[in-house]
């Protein structure tokens, strides 16, 4: 990938070529796109921040002195980029030198930058991050928060906003520290600001994640905001449509990530031509993918193929339709997580909204079902089946089908 397209570069070239990039400038994308430098620009704005370094190394004999003084267990980061890429939990200095290594190398490839540190790990805390938006006119609004806690290898399976169980006291502080922060950097359009939150509801502030993600349609769905269309109003300089008393959260919604990837098999990609691909219906439902039947998944990319976003008037109703889309969603061709995302869904700590990021450790789900052979022999019997009989099958009318499916899927 040429150089003037990876992180603040594409901006400043957009700037210098009087071309609006919808997004914060340049500038900005570069100081909070570096996780050390963000470090040191949000301690100035009275955010709480995980105790590590506040710039990057890549002598393994400074890490390790960095290391000891924080405190084991460490976690390496990779200074630039995210999605979970360039990380390691290291719990002494052995474990400490292969893991920056890994780490190194990983984030070379990944974003071009091998800049590694150090921050105190936090042992089971919840991902809490919060939604924002800042205009041209010194105008800045949080959308509330999402819950991105379940997670395998530091990165995301499953969001949801609002965040299940959380005090109502933190949540107003954390959003109110997401804003403050923002408006300190001289940040605009859209964005995300990330927390941990420990065992005590302590929080503290991880990354700035400068650009819309994946996520956004969870905050869409509860908070009834076009993220998207207030980010183009800024970019025209027009001033949000909202004030903060505008913002309300209405009921609740959960979104599950498809991966074209083999869970039982260390989450190896798994790229391949979809022979059928079977979307889910119905209200309350968006899917965003590339995928149909046909089509390839390639390896060359992010295993993402689908997002599930559903929403309820509250949790227990989001979480039955969530279970609900997983069941329908249909892929043949390329193992899918998504018999992994009905385990999760269907473990009781996940329903009654009490986990914090080693959920998918404490499940059965690091091995495949009991029986999952047999149920695919069984399914793949019951469609020759019906495939055999299709032709002595009364010809239902497509509107009778149609409108079938439509109201069947609306029940909760």
């Amino acid at each position: 990938m040429a150089s003037w397209l990876n992180g603040p570069n594409f901006a400043r070239r957009c700037e210098e070529e009087g071309i609006v990039f919808i997004g914060p400038p340049s500038h900005v994308i570069a100081e909070l796109g570096d996780k050390t430098i963000a470090r040191r620009t949000v301690r100035g704005s009275g955010v709480p921040v995980i105790p590590g370094m506040d710039r990057p190394e890549s002598d393994p004999e400074i890490l390790a002195r960095e290391a000891a003084e924080i405190g084991y267990p460490v976690l390496i980061k990779a200074a630039a980029g995210g999605g979970g890429k360039g990380m390691r939990v290291a719990g002494n200095d052995l474990v400490l030198k292969t893991a920056f290594v890994q780490a190194q190398a990983e984030a070379k490839a990944a974003f071009g930058n091998a800049g590694v540190y150090v921050e105190k790990f936090i042992e089971r805390p919840r991902h809490i991050e919060v939604q924002v938006l800042a205009d041209l006119h010194g105008n800045a609004v949080h959308l509330w928060e999402r819950d991105c806690s379940t997670q395998r290898r530091h990165q995301k399976l499953i969001e949801e906003s609002p965040a299940p169980n959380l005090p109502a006291d933190k949540r107003k502080s954390m959003c109110e520290a997401a804003v403050r922060l923002i408006q300190s950097a001289g940040y605009t359009n859209a964005g995300t600001v990330e927390f941990i939150l420990d065992q005590n509801h302590n929080f503290y502030f991880i990354e700035v994640n400068a650009r819309i993600q994946v996520e956004h349609p969870v905050t869409e769905m509860a908070t009834g905001v076009d993220i998207v269309r207030e980010q183009i109003r800024i970019a025209a300089g027009l001033p949000l449509s909202l004030a903060q008393a505008d913002v309300t959260m209405r009921g609740s919604a959960i979104q599950c990530r498809i991966n074209a990837e083999d869970p039982w098999n260390h989450y190896l990609p798994s790229p391949g031509v979809l022979r059928r691909f079977r979307m889910p219906g119905g209200a309350h439902l968006r899917v965003d993918t590339y995928g149909c039947a046909g089509c390839e998944v390639p390896v060359e990319y992010d295993p993402i193929l689908a997002t599930v976003v559903v929403w309820g008037d509250d949790r227990d109703l989001a979480v039955r339709r969530t279970t609900r889309a997983l069941d329908e969603f249909t892929i043949r061709g390329v193992q899918t997580n998504l018999t992994l995302l009905r385990q999760i869904v269907g473990d009781a700590r996940f329903a009654g909204g009490v986990y914090d990021t080693s959920l998918l450790g404490q499940l059965d789900a690091v091995q495949p079902p009991s029986g999952r052979a047999e149920r695919d022999l069984a399914a793949a019997a019951a469609v020759a089946y019906v495939l055999r009989n299709q032709a002595q099958a009364p010809v239902i009318p497509e509107r009778t089908l149609s409108g079938w499916h439509r109201s069947s899927r609306a029940l909760s």
